[in-house]
């Protein structure tokens, strides 16, 4: 059986279950600024790409859900502590920066160089977190005994406007390419993240922050997920609140995606499998989908 999940796995779309999804849609497409690529009733897709519609030439980042009658979770409860998206260029990521700072300006929680990328932070109208980033080269990464080098240091964000934000990038700041890079959960314990993430799932670890952080990743990555207990240490199983709806994982291949249905069934996890997508939860109730490329 296999025990690693594929060396090509990525992020896919994170889904949000939202109560106001006019204002959510204008601010991840006015501000962070992501496309609207589809608008189907209750449910928006946001991305980037040229097309209003999905397809060739198209990411679909965060999935906006209208659910007015679902309460916001309480403080300390399990779920999302941001959806990381990743740009290709620096000068993509301060054009995008540049956009939220002006028009959401309120929405800023801060910024780090974390070694491999730099980063800065934000947090929608509904309380979602969001890290906009960029990796600095692979080849610049420092590894030590398979864990990666990473810390919080400080990025100043009217320097890095200064020194990365172009002509183009301020006219246009939907321009370029940019995608889920990472997941970060709030979760309740990283005993019990270790054992479903790596595990189970099949994840690499790549760092720790003592008992209250974990970065797991697949191929290399810095970390494609992470889970802490910053805010929600001892939390349980989520009920069904605004907010984390699913995250999406990408495999290479729908081989790749019956491997891994076959290694949660060993390991007794409930699963959904309609011979395209695989659905299950982890210990405090977040779904994950995971589907093959180009499914």
């Amino acid at each position: 059986m296999d025990t690693r999940i594929a060396a090509d796995t990525a992020m896919g779309a994170v889904t949000l279950r939202v109560a106001d999804l006019d204002r959510m849609i204008a601010y991840y497409t006015q501000a962070v600024p992501l496309r609207l690529l589809a608008h189907d009733g209750p449910r928006a897709v946001l991305g980037r790409g040229t097309t209003a519609v999905l397809g060739r030439g198209t990411t679909a980042v965060v999935v906006l859900e209208h659910a007015p009658g679902l309460r916001h979770a309480s403080p300390g409860e399990a779920g999302l502590f941001h959806t990381a998206i990743l740009f290709d260029t620096q000068a993509a990521l301060a054009a995008a920066v540049a956009s939220v700072a002006t028009r959401a300006p309120g929405t800023f929680t801060g910024s780090a160089d974390h070694l491999v990328s730099q980063a800065f932070y934000f947090t929608d109208p509904e309380g979602n977190g969001v890290e906009l980033y960029w990796d600095r080269d692979r080849s610049l990464w420092s590894w030590t005994h398979g864990q990666v080098e990473m810390a919080t240091l400080f990025l100043d964000l009217n320097g890095y406007l200064r020194e990365h934000l172009d002509e183009a990038g301020a006219a246009d700041p939907h321009a370029g390419a940019a995608r889920v890079g990472h997941v970060h959960l709030s979760v309740g314990d990283i005993a019990s993240a270790r054992r479903f993430y790596v595990d189970q799932l099949g994840f690499d670890a790549t760092a720790s922050l003592g008992g209250s952080a974990l970065f797991v990743s697949a191929g290399g990555y810095h970390h494609h997920l992470a889970m802490n207990t910053w805010n929600s240490a001892g939390a349980g199983r989520r009920a069904r609140t605004l907010g984390l709806g699913q995250l999406d994982l990408v495999l290479p291949t729908g081989d790749d995606v019956g491997a891994l249905a076959d290694r949660m069934r060993f390991y007794g996890a409930a699963t959904a499998d309609d011979g395209q997508t695989l659905a299950f939860e982890d210990p405090w109730a977040n779904t994950v989908r995971v589907v093959a490329a180009g499914a």
